[in-house]
């Protein structure tokens, strides 16, 4: 991870390296096996960007929590329109049962607020949320993740799930756009 990579019409340099990351998710997998003792949560992971922290999180959890996926989309190259579109609906019952989602990225948090919010509203008894990176400096929103593997800075980011434009997400670390 010592070099810059080109993706189309863009330059990224390393910025956090895999074994920093790997740190971070186990540090929240500690955490929620302790708050969800006892408990049957509904894990949600986000597509597309999230698979990667997904994938890592849950083979930290133990195998008795059950996992479903849903896609919303608010971005467009490098920027959130801000206009929240259901692609992939949650696809089982989640009425009255703790439900956690899994973001790789909250930046101006308006999306996550759209879904928490929604999820609610369906009946869901307790709703978190669990984000690989947060920037609060993008916030645009009073949206605070319960889980956070760690904070960064407003660069647009690529790597562990993260793209642009498609491109990157199967990145180990992450890498940050040189401007």
């Amino acid at each position: 991870m010592d070099k810059c990579i080109t993706l189309n019409d863009k330059v990224f340099e390393p910025y956090i390296p895999e074994h920093k990351i790997v740190e971070a998710v186990t540090g929240i997998a500690n955490r929620i096996i302790c708050d969800m003792k006892g408990m049957n949560p509904l894990f949600v992971g986000i597509l597309n960007g999230a698979y990667m922290f997904v994938a890592k999180l849950m083979s930290k959890l133990p195998p008795t929590y059950e996992l479903t996926f849903a896609a919303y989309s608010s971005y467009h190259g490098t920027k959130s329109d801000g206009l929240v579109r259901e692609l992939l609906p949650i696809r089982i019952e989640n009425k009255d049962r703790p439900i956690v989602l899994l973001e790789d990225v909250i930046d101006t948090g308006l999306t996550m607020q759209y879904v928490m919010g929604r999820l609610r509203e369906e009946g869901a008894n307790d709703v978190r949320l669990a984000t690989m990176f947060l920037k609060p400096g993008s916030l645009r929103c009073g949206i605070r993740p319960d889980y956070v593997g760690m904070e960064v800075s407003n660069d647009f980011i690529i790597g562990f799930g993260l793209d642009y434009d498609g491109y990157g997400r199967s990145l180990r670390s992450i890498y940050k756009v040189v401007e």
